[in-house]
């Protein structure tokens, strides 16, 4: 009954000054609401790179062509021609973790046409069994064959924006398409699978052997990556050191020497994705809190107010029978209603914050239940810490001066 009177009298004493009050808890809404929102963002980002990593297959290992260093500059990844097809043969010959391989070849911008349209989309050169590394089905079709691939044949398996580009009417598989004047057939269409974590379209793209994008398109002799994959989870690591060693021993790179090539696997990869989307949000999160402080600071300032206006009412509760930690008690609750309130409010400001943002840009969000109970919890903590010098100063009001007070 007690905690029933000081709640009812706390509403009552916040209701008094509806302006103040409101203008008091928009620190806690602005600071709550932007810790929820910045947190849901944060965490679909990072449910998002995780999706897209293991789109990439189980078990994965890139190895892409650059990473050299000429004359004091450092190249990055494909800056390069150092990778040969040969080296993917050796790897899958020389390396015993190591159980299918996929050569690539990789251009974009290129200009791609049917008999009633074009489109300018990505070619990737790849062999017979990339499909089966990154798990990515066909919706209809099949994949090119080893036999195209040594025979440099002109077949082509195309992505659903190609497909529903190329070919509006969906009677795709057997049609002929132009990939830089050269003609192809298409064989297969793959699933859809969307955007990437880059935002870019998956589905925008258009696989051919690599041997025909190697001589029939580009002319080139290089190749640009190898797409590996290793037997387990367990090997992972020990593949890619025995990959690194081969390249290194093949391309005669001596002790010392950087290596012209770069291997990363897919643990890696989610790593150096991850890093970078958590520390974005860690900032986020810590100009969030720097609102939550502002607010705190606003709940004392404004409970100090409170008890310089009402120090008469203070010396006449102490006058018939109130004590020291009745009045303490009260103005603590008023705070941590405040701050409680407002928490609240902002929790409810950032969950549909995040909903607008991930319904007009398209971002992904993930809003969790966990952030939602600590965010609640720590606006109430944020009452108590900041609302419990106010409460101690009037508690120790001499009963005497406060009814003088004027």
């Amino acid at each position: 009954m007690k905690i029933l009177i000081i709640l009812r009298v706390a509403e009552r004493a916040l209701r008094r000054n509806k302006m103040r009050t409101l203008l008091t808890m928009l620190g806690m809404i602005i600071g709550v609401g932007a810790v929820i929102a910045t947190v849901s963002l944060g965490d679909g980002a990072k449910a998002q790179v995780e999706s897209q990593i293991a789109s990439l297959g189980r078990n994965v290992i890139l190895i892409f062509a650059g990473s050299i260093t000429r004359g004091g500059a450092r190249g990055g990844w494909n800056n390069a021609g150092t990778l040969m097809v040969d080296d993917a043969i050796a790897i899958e010959r020389e390396v015993p973790d190591v159980t299918i391989i996929s050569p690539e070849y990789r251009s974009g911008g290129i200009q791609v046409a049917s008999a009633n349209d074009n489109w300018s989309t990505t070619i990737q050169g790849e062999g017979e069994d990339y499909l089966e590394i990154r798990q990515w089905p066909l919706a209809e079709g099949s994949m090119f064959t080893a036999v195209d691939v040594r025979s440099a044949g002109k077949v082509a398996v195309i992505g659903k924006t190609v497909a529903d580009t190329l070919f509006p009417d969906g009677n795709v598989i057997g049609q002929a398409m132009r990939i830089k004047g050269v003609p192809f057939i298409v064989v297969g269409v793959l699933t859809p699978k969307g955007l990437s974590v880059q935002g870019s379209d998956q589905d925008d793209v258009v696989l051919v052997p690599y041997s025909s994008a190697m001589k029939r398109l580009f002319g080139v002799t290089n190749i640009r990556a190898i797409t590996v994959e290793a037997s387990s989870p367990k090997v992972l690591a020990n593949a890619q050191e025995e990959i690194t060693e081969l390249l290194r021993q093949r391309h005669r790179i001596g002790p010392g020497h950087d290596d012209d090539f770069t291997v990363r696997t897919q643990e890696e990869i989610a790593q150096m994705m991850n890093s970078a989307s958590e520390t974005i949000r860690s900032l986020l999160v810590a100009i969030a809190c720097v609102s939550l402080l502002i607010g705190g600071i606003g709940i004392m300032n404004i409970m100090l107010v409170s008890v310089t206006e009402r120090t008469r009412e203070i010396g006449i509760r102490m006058a018939v029978g109130a004590h020291g930690k009745d009045i303490l008690m009260q103005f603590l609750a008023e705070a941590v209603a405040l701050s409680m309130v407002g928490g609240g409010l902002g929790i409810a400001i950032g969950v549909l914050s995040s909903r607008i943002a991930a319904q007009v840009k398209h971002w992904p969000t993930l809003t969790s239940p966990t952030w939602i109970v600590v965010a609640f919890f720590f606006s109430a903590l944020v009452g108590i810490f900041f609302g419990f010098y106010p409460a101690w100063k009037a508690s120790k009001l001499d009963p005497i001066d406060a009814l003088r007070y004027e």
